[in-house]
């Protein structure tokens, strides 16, 4: 943990920047026990797939976000905001909101990716030194998906390579409701 705590505010970050609201929790709007923990699974009464890649795993945390990874590494977090899909940000709102809120960080946008039903930034952010230097890099994700009338905000979580990155991003992009 100590090797990533410089990037903790990037958590931080994410969850407000996507969440929309303050301290997100399920009180607030989210509602991710109905997405499926199983990679590629759907769960029967909702009809959620997150389709996760092969060896990646999920739960629902604590604060009730779903969280996917490597086994015993969660790299990707979704909340889901029912009834909210008509407030899917555009890409340049993100980015945006990235640059507004992360004034203590060097923030590189990487590549940036939108349709219709989705908004997708992937950024490099180094948090900035007292000293005038910037510290390590690091990949994230910030996007949103709307399926539906919701909503699915998702992030990529401290410590995710560019590999998890780009793995996660595709998870989000795909994100589905299946036919009943």
């Amino acid at each position: 943990m100590r090797r990533h705590a410089h990037i903790a505010p990037a958590l931080v970050l994410a969850l407000s920047l996507l969440s929309g609201c303050k301290g997100c929790n399920k009180d607030e709007g989210a509602d991710t026990g109905a997405l499926s923990a199983d990679s590629g699974a759907q769960t029967p009464r909702s009809g959620v797939k997150v389709p996760l890649p092969d060896g990646w795993s999920a739960q629902v945390a604590p604060d009730d976000s779903f969280q996917a990874g490597p086994p015993g590494r969660p790299v990707l977090r979704v909340d889901l905001r029912r009834g909210q899909g008509e407030q899917l940000p555009s890409v340049d709102d993100l980015a945006d909101r990235v640059r507004e809120e992360s004034k203590n960080f060097e923030v590189s946008l990487d590549q940036e990716e939108s349709k219709d039903t989705y908004s997708l930034l992937r950024v490099t952010m180094a948090p900035k030194l007292g000293d005038g230097g910037v510290g390590l890099q690091a990949p994230a994700l910030f996007g949103a998906r709307r399926v539906g009338n919701d909503l699915f905000l998702c992030a990529t979580l401290p410590g995710a390579s560019p590999e998890d990155v780009r793995l996660a991003t595709e998870a989000c992009r795909e994100i589905e409701v299946q036919a009943k």
